[in-house]
């Protein structure tokens, strides 16, 4: 009856990290960077530029994904370099692109 009772502990967990992970993706900005550093490491500039987002949101967003650990920094002279550090962020970011994102697998119909 034990390992029932710590298995649905460990689900419930699981469960709360999930719904986090899925909440902090769930705005479309914080989405559209995750988008793009799943391809590879980026600059501020270069993500200011591919989408089109205002510095001021861009920051709050990217310290958003910096917070609750999605991705991580490194500096290079002036510019600051992001990429996903979150390998659960990553695989749903290749499921996302499989979904939304690749014409060669989209719905005939």
């Amino acid at each position: 009856m034990e390992a029932v009772t710590f298995d649905l502990e460990k689900m419930k967990a699981s469960a709360a990290q999930a719904s986090k992970l899925m909440k902090v993706m769930s705005n479309p900005d914080r989405l559209m960077l995750l988008c793009q550093l799943s391809q590879g490491e980026k600059r501020v500039g270069e993500l200011e530029e591919i989408l089109g987002i205002v510095q001021p949101t861009l920051s709050q967003q990217l310290t958003v994904l910096r917070e609750e650990e999605l991705v991580t920094t490194r500096r290079d002279g002036k510019h600051i370099y992001y990429q996903i550090a979150s390998p659960q962020a990553l695989a749903v970011m290749k499921v996302m692109y499989q979904q939304f994102c690749d014409t060669h697998t989209g719905d005939n119909s």
